[in-house]
């Protein structure tokens, strides 16, 4: 069930940020998504995106991985305000 704000992962704009709010893959895409810091509470955006439109680069949790756009069907996301670079969990004060 969808809320009125709720959408899913592949229709984000790109640089708006979200937070996970569920995912509706099983067995081994889900512990992939977990793997990768994609679980409810996770803040997530859209960085850019193929010229083709498939594969999307999101940021999450730090980091840019890219989904394709079966994936990102799966996964659902209510917007979130925007924060600074580096407030995300893990992003500051960061070596590397």
């Amino acid at each position: 069930m969808m809320d009125d704000e709720e959408m899913t992962l592949n229709l984000l704009p790109l640089n708006s940020p979200a937070t996970v709010t569920r995912l509706t893959c099983q067995g081994a895409d889900r512990r992939r998504m977990f793997d990768l810091g994609i679980l409810p509470g996770a803040r997530i955006a859209a960085v850019s995106r193929s010229p083709l439109g498939d594969p999307t680069a999101y940021r999450v949790r730090g980091a840019v991985i890219a989904l394709r756009r079966e994936q990102a069907e799966q996964i659902f996301v209510a917007p979130a305000a925007p924060q600074t670079v580096g407030q995300e969990r893990g992003g500051a004060g960061r070596d590397g």
